[in-house]
């Protein structure tokens, strides 16, 4: 497959261009104002950054891609789904309190915040994987497949299971619903922690099944009945519902893989990455830890593939940061990768591989410096 194009621009500024600026005249080279976006929806899929964190992007960075969009006829708005674990982004009303306490709004970004998988993270559409070993139908939030066009934008960081969390990641996991979450992390069914459980029958009300019932006010649920809709874990007020996160770390890869591929497939796509703020986890933790490396770049490129093989190269040729945990006693850092250094259990290289496999794009990437 012939070399893909990523585009790169440093995080120095001028007196006559701030860095805002500079991403804007990033796109336009990279090529995202050939896409049409006139009088077209476009989702800008990113992560709004759990209340206690302060790694994620800022709602600058938003502005600017929204603006550019806005600049070329196009209707944005920026989305993420709800989550699977218990925080503040399990329902649309936490989600949107967690997005507007961190800077997100209208105001601030010139677009609306729409969370793509509704309410209580059950709006989802069921999109075929063109290819898919491990998925033949991904559950994808509502919103999300409704827009003409899709952008991410994503925060280039560390992450516990997936390595590193980029492109992909914040699209195959970010854009699925409550129980595409669960598919992608295990079997897709959830259990319950009998010690919060009170026995309230909350779950029982809202299971289309049968599949939950009563016992000594405790809750219980057969996995032979559960369709892993994930209706219980929102409506638990006692967070006692949750999933299992049993899925190997490479299988978890590949099903992210597939997942990116459901909602990228058959419409035009744009992907940027900000490769600023490395941290060792995932913007999802509610605090965030010293960076790995130094600030890197700005990248963006119609390949997700390509663009996060970018962006992994150009974090592991920087010098790791000497206060980081990668220099924590007992520590055995890697200088030639410093995601495995981070998270030794984990194979980041199994999403782009499968990646490529599915069609996404290639791994084989041309820098184009600005």
């Amino acid at each position: 497959m012939e070399a893909s194009k990523v585009y790169f621009a440093d995080f120095r500024t001028t007196l006559t261009e701030n860095l805002q600026q500079k991403l804007w005249r990033l796109l336009d080279k990279a090529g995202m104002g050939t896409i049409d976006f006139d009088k077209k929806y476009a989702a800008i899929k990113m992560h709004f950054g759990e209340p206690g964190n302060l790694a994620f992007l800022r709602p600058n960075w938003a502005k600017t891609v929204a603006d550019y969009v806005k600049a070329h006829g196009g209707k944005p708005f920026l989305t993420d789904c709800n989550t699977l674990y218990v925080g503040g982004r399990k329902n649309a009303l936490d989600h949107l309190d967690s997005a507007y306490l961190n800077g997100f709004s209208p105001l601030s970004t010139g677009c609306h915040v729409i969370i793509g998988d509704g309410l209580k993270g059950t709006d989802e559409v069921y999109v075929p994987v063109e290819g898919g070993e491990y998925i033949k139908e991904a559950k994808i939030g509502t919103a999300v497949m409704d827009a003409d066009v899709f952008i991410s934008l994503s925060h280039f960081k560390g992450h516990e299971n997936t390595g590193f969390g980029g492109a992909l990641k914040n699209i195959g996991m970010g854009c699925g619903s409550r129980a595409g979450k669960m598919e992608m992390h295990n079997a897709g069914k959830p259990r319950v922690h009998e010690k919060r459980c009170v026995g309230c029958s909350m779950c029982t009300r809202v299971c289309a099944h049968g599949a939950i019932t009563i016992a000594d006010r405790k809750a219980s649920i057969d996995h032979n009945k559960c369709v892993g809709c994930g209706r219980c874990i929102g409506m638990c007020p006692q967070d006692a519902i949750a999933c299992d996160y049993d899925e190997s770390n490479i299988v978890l890869n590949r099903k992210i893989a597939e997942y990116t591929k459901a909602v990228v497939d058959g419409r035009p796509c744009f992907h940027i990455s900000l490769v600023l703020d490395v941290s060792p986890n995932c913007d999802c933790h509610a605090e965030n830890d010293v960076p790995i490396v130094p600030n890197v770049g700005m990248f963006a490129s119609f390949d997700p593939v390509a663009l996060d093989q970018a962006c992994a190269d150009a974090v592991n040729a920087m010098p790791a940061n000497p206060q980081s945990a990668l220099f924590d006693e007992g520590a055995e850092h890697d200088h030639h990768d410093h995601f495995h250094a981070a998270h030794p259990e984990t194979n980041w290289q199994s999403a782009l591989e499968h990646a490529e496999k599915l069609g996404l794009g290639t791994r084989t990437y041309e820098l184009v410096k600005i």
